[in-house]
């Protein structure tokens, strides 16, 4: 029975690399001179560090700008609170998302069966789904709807067998 799965993942590589870039040009660019502004990243999360939320807002912008050309898609980032730092600075911190959670997965579920594709399945297997049906064109019908949609996260399709 051909099947795929549906996963949403982020590559680490591509982050960290998004991330020293944008942390190069905050050191080079005239606007952040003194300021004291840093970009961390860490396990799940990057941490953004400046004097202000203009300044913030200006960061967000050049690291979301380096993560697009590195085909990383910002579905996958979500905003922390900006919070007051030390000596009047600011702080937020961003999560990056991996896997796919329950409701969404139920979401996701909820749309393929509304496809009415007939005999496809899915079933929630940890952080992904696995689709299967009777005929791969029904499958690829179905990858073809779940690109359309936004769920709100980035998803990829994997491991489609025959």
């Amino acid at each position: 029975m051909p099947s795929f799965d549906v996963v949403s993942e982020v590559d680490r590589q591509e982050v960290r690399n998004a991330v020293d870039q944008a942390s190069r040009e905050v050191a080079n660019r005239f606007d952040f001179k003194g300021t004291g502004t840093t970009i961390e990243l860490g396990e799940s999360t990057i941490e953004l560090h400046t004097e202000s939320e203009q300044r913030l807002k200006a960061l967000t912008q050049v690291l979301e700008e380096k993560l697009v050309k590195r085909k990383v898609s910002l579905k996958a980032l979500s905003y922390g609170k900006v919070e007051e730092a030390a000596r009047g600075t600011v702080r937020q911190t961003v999560t990056l998302n991996v896997g796919i959670s329950d409701e969404k997965a139920r979401a996701i579920g909820k749309f393929l069966k509304g496809l009415g594709l007939k005999g496809v399945q899915h079933q929630v297997q940890g952080d992904q789904l696995r689709v299967s049906g009777k005929k791969k064109d029904d499958l690829q019908a179905a990858i073809a709807a779940l690109r359309e949609e936004d769920f709100g996260i980035p998803l990829q399709f994997t491991n489609f067998r025959d």
